[in-house]
């Protein structure tokens, strides 16, 4: 009868603590770059990006941010009067019509009587550039 009650009532809570698990994702990282800019004469682009935890343990002082394009980082720094926002330049050469590149986040967190260091990568984008008109 016990057991009967206990398979019952996993059965019912199971779903909702699987969806919990998947949803809660603890960090989110936004590319606020647009997908087209027009080509300039120094052959770099800006590059926007925000990042947000759910985490509570994030030391956000550590956070430290690169694009990486073509497997070369090239570091970001932090926009002025936003805490969770960040700017870099992605060199796209003359002749090269598009790059893709993406974020990662490095950054250390609070554990049991510890620091330790984790990260968080982006998906790829794609940044196109458009002859100037």
């Amino acid at each position: 009868m016990v057991f009967a009650t206990l398979t019952g009532m996993l059965k019912k809570t199971l779903p909702f603590l699987l969806l919990a698990l998947l949803a809660g994702c603890a960090t989110q990282v936004t590319n606020l770059t647009p997908r087209q800019q027009t080509r300039n004469s120094n052959n770099l682009y800006p590059v926007e990006v925000a990042f947000n935890s759910k985490q509570q343990n994030v030391r956000w002082e550590t956070v430290k941010p690169t694009v990486i394009v073509n497997g070369q980082p090239f570091q970001m720094h932090p926009i002025l009067m936003m805490t969770n926002r960040w700017e870099g330049l992605v060199p796209v050469p003359m002749g090269t019509d598009s790059v893709q590149y993406r974020y990662r986040f490095d950054f250390d967190v609070n554990g049991f009587g510890k620091r330790s260091a984790e990260n968080a990568v982006s998906p790829m984008y794609n940044l196109k550039i458009v002859p100037l008109q």
